[in-house]
């Protein structure tokens, strides 16, 4: 070969040999090696793979192959700091540049991108869009940009971020230099213009699979959510960590103040409260075991800790997209995990509300309508609820699924055509003026002051209800906000009334099939189940499970004299199977999936004491340990 010709492109078996020498995992998951193949050959790639799929290994592991900086594109500060911890843990020389330096730091962090003395950088799109790291930029070796959560380029998106629209330079100053754009969720609009905004009109597309089978999805009607939400967690996730989404900063703070009462270690996060308070409730969810957040939908995009084994909504989300990526937060480690919603007649209101009191153009109301109507009908679905999930992101999926409610439970309807008619019925008669609490009392014919001062009791409707009760009644006003035939008003008091094909109904032209809600089960008395090792450790022998607390609690030690998650050091799947095998020596430990050349060298005496029943001397931080040298 001529001594001017380029080297060779690497290859996936280089990339394999990566893989393990460095993360510790045998081979690709899913698309990721045809991902990697692609960037590795120069190519752009536009990927979309569930949270927890793999997606950051497709660019971290090109990043290390290509001569070059690895330059990635994130939205938020904690996704970086995370990131980059677990990198440099194994060996990789990785910075961020974000607010929280110094300037001093951050100048000796442009110095490293200048000399070379770095595989990867990440950095937010604000700061990526001065021209002074522009400047940096062109003169440095870039070896590739990723670009992650892309979907925030999308204005009809639910983490739309203004500043993403500007990435599209860098198609124009980096031209040569492959790029990748990443999202764990994105509907067919949001992908064009993903492709359309950010110069990626010849990338190749990798959609993989939606499904995460290890979540199981569970939707109930909201009776007391506070209450729901404590025997949900007492009965099935006790110490387990987990994120309780409200819609309000109000009922975040009273919902996490309320859990401490109960006795659940639990923290608030919206963007009321200062910034160091916020970042103190982030870190210890991080860095704690067990520690529940209740937040505001602000809270989560990129967290990246692996062992979430619960996301639970206590009001219903703006949208299937905004469900999918704050579900997707919970079970990243692949072992099980449970996304719980209350719904109500009150949210079903709340939403339809919303929307029609909004001051947007009539184009973007009729997204958001196509995007509500498919989170209520995913709400009241007597399917799978997985089916319905994945139908909405455009893949099809057989089921049933056998993992979420209506699987376990199954949901039978009835004919509601006359249940409908009385209903609407009380609508018009009492002048389409009152919310469902009202119609409720008129249909069971219930003489309250209110009704007599308006002179409701003397109505052909009055009673008229008497053959269901009050929850059945409340289902079906639910049932007919959803689906449309009622539509609260916009002057924001509840009131109901007649929405598009009222008519037909109350003229007997249209049928109307109703879910009919599943019973309610009586609240019992539990303890909180003191949980160590919770679902992780679910199935092991006893010896086996001794040496999984065992690690755990070596992990938690190791993690505080280094400053990092305890995830960050290994996770949960990685201590399990190092509990189920009790490797005896370096190299059976370098076997099991997880364990790279760094961490074994950092920590692989210390786990083989512990395995072994002793006591692993006093963890240290071992030295960076980088397996890289510049390029």
């Amino acid at each position: 070969m001529p001594p001017d010709a380029p080297s060779p492109a690497p290859d996936l078996a280089a990339a394999r040999d990566l893989l393990r020498r460095v993360w510790g995992y045998d081979d690709f998951r899913g698309l990721q090696g045809e991902v990697i193949g692609t960037l590795l050959a120069g190519g752009d790639a536009l990927v979309l793979m569930p949270t927890g799929g793999g997606k950051s290994l497709c660019y971290q592991l090109p990043a290390l192959l290509r001569p070059g900086l690895g330059l990635v594109v994130s939205p938020l500060i904690a996704l970086m700091q995370d990131q980059v911890e677990a990198l440099r843990l194994l060996g990789v020389r990785a910075a961020f540049l974000n607010s929280t330096l110094e300037a001093a730091e951050a100048n000796r962090i442009e110095r490293d991108v200048l000399e070379g003395r770095l595989d990867l950088l990440y950095v937010a799109p604000e700061r990526l869009l001065t021209p002074r790291f522009l400047g940096l930029l062109e003169r440095t070796a870039l070896g590739l940009i990723a670009i992650d959560e892309a979907h925030c380029v999308s204005q009809w998106g639910h983490d739309f971020r203004p500043e993403y629209l500007g990435l599209g330079v860098l198609a124009e100053r980096f031209p040569r230099v492959p790029r990748i754009a990443l999202t764990a969720t994105a509907d067919e609009v949001t992908r064009r213009e993903m492709r359309d905004k950010l110069r990626l009109e010849g990338a190749g597309s990798f959609v993989a699979s939606f499904d995460r089978p290890n979540l199981r999805y569970v939707v109930v009607d909201k009776e007391d959510a506070r209450a729901q939400l404590l025997r949900f967690l007492r009965t099935e996730h006790g110490g387990d960590a987990g994120i309780v989404y409200r819609q309000s900063r109000r009922a975040v703070d009273q919902t996490a103040a309320w859990l401490v009462e109960q006795g659940i270690s639990a923290v608030p996060y919206h963007a009321g409260l200062d910034a160091e308070t916020r970042s103190h409730h982030q870190r210890r969810f991080l860095r704690e075991e067990g520690v529940v957040v209740v937040a505001t939908i602000a809270f989560g995009m990129g967290i990246d800790k692996p062992d979430v084994r619960f996301v639970a909504h206590l009001d219903v989300p703006r949208s299937l997209e905004g469900y999918y990526q704050e579900t997707g937060r919970a079970g990243r480690d692949g072992l099980p995990a449970t996304a719980f919603m209350t719904y109500g007649l009150a949210d079903v209101i709340s939403m339809r509300r919303l929307l029609a009191s909004g001051g947007a153009g009539d184009e973007v109301k009729r997204v958001e309508q196509r995007k509500l109507d498919a989170l209520l009908g995913y709400c009241e679905t007597v399917a799978c609820r997985r089916q319905v999930l994945l139908g909405y992101f455009g893949e099809a999926y057989e089921g049933p699924c056998g993992n979420c409610d209506t699987c376990t439970n199954q949901v039978d309807t009835w004919d509601g055509t006359v249940a409908a008619q009385k209903a609407l019925s009380a609508v018009a008669r009492t002048g389409q003026r009152y919310g469902g609490g009202h119609l409720v009392d008129v249909l069971l014919g219930k003489s309250t002051p209110r009704a007599r001062e308006r002179g409701h009791d003397k109505l052909p409707t009055f009673g008229v209800g008497s053959d269901l009760d009050e929850r059945t009644w409340r289902s079906v006003l639910r049932q007919l906000v959803a689906t449309g035939l009622l539509q609260p008003d916009a002057d924001g008091y509840g009131a109901l009334r007649l929405g598009a094909g009222a008519s037909a109904v109350l003229r007997g032209e249209r049928d109307v099939r109703l879910r009919r809600d599943p019973e309610r089960v009586a609240p019992r008395r539990v303890k909180a189940r003191p949980s160590a090792t919770g679902l992780a450790a679910a199935d092991l022998s006893g010896e086996a499970a001794a040496r999984f607390e065992a690690l755990r609690a070596w992990r938690a030690t190791a993690a505080r004299a280094q400053g990092v998650p305890a995830y960050v050091v290994f996770h949960d799947a990685t201590l399990r199977a190092m509990a189920e095998l009790a490797p005896a020596d370096l190299d059976a430990l370098s076997t099991v999936s997880g364990v790279g050349a760094a961490k074994l060298a950092r920590y692989g005496a210390q786990v083989l004491a512990v395995v072994a029943g002793g006591a692993a001397d006093e963890a240290e931080d071992g030295g960076e340990g980088f397996l890289f040298d510049p390029v």
